[in-house]
């Protein structure tokens, strides 16, 4: 596949923008557009979803949302400024530079929670949203991650519960305690992928997205989206949608489960042994499992 790199205007700032187009394009396929997690989390960890460019012969984008990776950064903008409505406000923004009127929407952990938040206003070009990984409310998200926590050692959930109360969560202790949870409940790859890598340096690099909307980690949850919810919306989506986790995700099926109940002939796909970033555990299986729910709603299908 051609890879080709820009930016585009968004307000008065830039967004980065990856085209990934397939050698042998198939025609009356639509594109994909991938929204990547965090928030703040940027392109890099989702990377390998532009393989479904060749795999499909269909034209696969990835942006890196304001506020990270090679986007504008604006460390100095007021918590208020990153929210739900300013994300959904970037992706048109991007569609509509791209010249893109019809596709298909896919969006990991955060972008599948901003992907709904997209899909709920019914968009006219909107054929199909994939959510992975993703809950419908931050309520369940945090509800889960306490049962999952419960779970870890002993020492492990002391460590935590210690450093937390004592609001020292960049101690090393506590850093090494948080990677036992993410190697159970996030990615199970040993060694890390290296676009997970990419991904978490830049966000430490500049975490005002990620610690602003969401918290220090992934089960410390702090940020303004800590009220977040979108379960009595989810039937306004009327586009065919697939949702997808892992086994030992962090988005257990609880936090899930009201995307599938509410959202109209909406279906599930849970891949086993894997959790969190079940593209970088089972990669080919999950961009089968995607292939197959994206060619099934292209209008040529």
């Amino acid at each position: 596949m051609s890879v080709e790199t820009r930016t585009v205007p968004f307000r008065e700032h830039e967004t980065w923008v990856r085209i990934a187009d397939p050698d042998e394009p198939r025609g009356g396929l639509l594109p994909l557009i991938v929204l990547h997690g965090g928030p703040g989390m940027a392109h890099n960890y989702v990377r390998n979803i532009a393989e479904l460019a060749d795999e499909t012969g269909r034209r696969v984008v990835h942006y890196d949302q304001i506020g990270c990776g090679n986007s504008t950064h604006l460390p100095d903008a007021p918590a208020d400024f990153w929210t739900p409505e300013l994300f959904v406000e970037e992706f048109h923004a991007v569609r509509s530079a791209l010249g893109i009127e019809h596709y298909h929407l896919l969006g990991q952990s955060w972008g599948g929670m901003l992907g709904a938040e997209i899909a709920v206003l019914r968009p006219p070009g909107l054929a199909s949203l994939s959510i992975c990984n993703s809950p419908a409310s931050m309520e369940l998200w945090m509800a889960a991650a306490a049962e999952l926590r419960a779970q870890l050692p002993p020492e492990t959930q002391a460590a935590l519960d210690r450093h937390e109360e004592a609001g020292t969560v960049t101690d090393p202790e506590y850093l090494a305690a948080t990677e036992e949870f993410y190697v159970r409940h996030v990615c199970r790859v040993v060694p890390t992928p290296k676009d997970f890598v990419e991904t978490v340096e830049q966000m430490e690099a500049e975490p005002t997205v990620y610690h602003t909307m969401n918290g220090p980690n992934e089960f410390y949850v702090l940020g303004t989206l800590r009220e977040w919810s979108i379960i009595d919306r989810l039937g306004a989506i009327a586009v065919p949608t697939l949702v997808v986790a892992g086994e030992f995700d962090e988005a257990t099926p609880a936090t899930w489960a009201p995307f599938v109940e509410n959202i109209p002939g909406a279906r599930s796909h849970v891949f086993p042994d894997a959790s969190h970033c079940s593209h970088l555990e089972k990669p080919e299986e999950f961009r089968a499992v995607i292939a197959d729910f994206l060619a099934a709603n292209d209008p040529t299908a």
